[in-house]
């Protein structure tokens, strides 16, 4: 989006800001996380290093629940008609673009709300998220920030304190602030993260399931990994047989739903049909479970192809397609990738041309966006070094490739690793980033 000059609202010196006062999800789909999330219109002067979100008209429009939302700050200062022309301005704007069989009743009636967070609240209500859930999402920050400012035993036992609390939701909220750290480089706040993240998963309820959980997965991938390329169905249906727990058995069904089909089914309908007594019973418990748990990974993943499929229909159909493609390049997976390469070669096999130049460039910026750094790939070399002798003879031969950029790039995959269960990784990691940092200094020392 292009940059305007405003003025900043602490020092009033004019500075270039992104300011966004349309949120339409019919057209953007990345528009109602981008307003939820705060990063709308937040500034940094430069100037003063003021940071906060801009006092600006908002108009936001969800076509899919007939929302029509519109917020003016006071603090902008404009007469009542000023301000009903500016709207009226937005509004305009969202009917021009909608289809004629679209331009609903509800478009005439926009509803207005006195603040910001009034607004964010209007649009998870919508969602069928009440008050009360966005009040318990607020006491879950509210105990972060308790918990990031307690120290030692006192951390210790204020997560002991508030044990209902640390709940799934409270492990997404840290994780989501550990994602935010590092893509901005705030390497003091994303290891604070990360230490309190490692206390949490030792000393609370969730926390102890969540590593019991990650322990069963771990487990299933590696009897699967195991079995290696001479997995067959009657050794899949052994593995599930034998596994010991529901967890364990959700996890192999998950990673291994392409090898149950009709005929591994037949193999545990044969075998259920040989058994006797108890171990009957057993056999056809486990094949309505596993019949359930199928059921379920199946309607999630048609869920989610689904949702790929919309949100690259509005790409296509964005004004800029290029834009668009750039601002949800987040939420851009697997399913997403695979429901392109259907549309690419369904639309050249009816040969709409115009649609392919559209996919293959959303095909280039992704090809683009997915290339890794050239410190990535140098970092990996490193870390699959035998021992820092070898290490350091790479740094030796590529002197030019110790930079800056390099030595930040390894301090945020240092932070992100201090929680992981992998620990040889983590240690291989550490020593990458202690090295590099002895050769950097010893560079800058005119020594090497």
């Amino acid at each position: 989006m292009p940059q305007t000059r405003i003025n900043c609202p602490n020092c009033k010196q004019p500075i270039l800001a992104e300011v966004n006062q349309l949120f339409d999800a019919g057209v953007d789909p990345a528009a109602k996380q981008r307003l939820l999330s705060g990063a709308a219109n937040y500034i940094q002067c430069p100037q003063c290093g003021y940071q906060g979100n801009l006092a600006t008209p908002i108009v936001y429009h969800d076509p899919d629940k007939e929302l029509l939302l519109t917020y003016f700050p006071a603090e902008v200062g404009l007469a009542r008609p000023e301000q009903e022309r500016l709207i009226g301005t937005l509004i305009n704007q969202i009917v021009n673009k909608l289809p004629q069989e679209k331009r609903k009743g509800y478009l005439l009636r926009p509803q207005s709300v006195l603040t910001l967070q009034g607004l964010v609240e209007r649009i998870l209500e919508a969602d069928g998220i009440t008050r009360e859930m966005i009040q318990a999402q607020q006491q879950r920050l509210n105990l972060l920030q308790r918990l990031m400012s307690a120290t030692g035993e006192a951390r210790t036992e204020l997560a002991r304190q508030e044990d209902q609390l640390i709940d799934q939701d409270f492990f997404g909220l840290l994780s989501r602030l550990m994602e935010a750290a590092a893509m901005s480089n705030d390497r003091q706040s994303a290891q604070g993260l990360a230490d309190l993240q490692k206390l949490l998963v030792s000393e609370t309820t969730f926390g102890k399931k969540i590593q019991e959980q990650s322990q069963e997965v771990s487990a299933a991938m590696a009897s699967l990994q195991q079995a290696g390329e001479g997995l067959t169905r009657e050794k899949l249906l052994e593995l599930m047989v034998s596994t010991s727990n529901d967890t364990r058995l959700s996890a192999l069904v998950s990673m291994a739903r392409s090898g149950m089909d009709y005929q591994f089914f037949q193999l545990l309908s044969e075998r259920i049909d040989r058994a006797r007594g108890d171990g009957r019973a057993r056999l056809v418990q486990l094949r309505e479970r596993m019949l359930e748990l199928t059921r379920q990974v199946d309607q999630q993943m048609e869920a989610r192809a689904n949702q790929a499929r919309k949100l690259l229909e509005a790409v296509i159909q964005a004004e800029d397609p290029m834009q668009a493609i750039a601002e949800i390049l987040p939420a851009i997976d697997e399913f997403f990738l695979e429901e392109l390469n259907i549309a690419l070669d369904t639309a050249r096999k009816q040969g709409d041309l115009e649609k392919v130049g559209k996919l293959q460039k959303i095909v280039e910026v992704l090809q683009q966006a997915s290339a890794a750094p050239p410190e990535v790939a140098f970092i990996e070399e490193l870390i699959d070094a035998p021992d820092d002798g070898a290490r350091r003879q790479l740094m030796l031969a590529n002197r030019e490739k110790i930079t800056p950029e390099l030595l930040e790039a390894l301090a945020n995959i240092v932070a992100q690793v201090e929680a992981s269960q992998d620990q040889e990784l983590a240690a291989r990691i550490k020593a990458v980033h202690r090295l590099a940092l002895r050769f950097s200094m010893e560079a800058n020392l005119n020594q090497i």
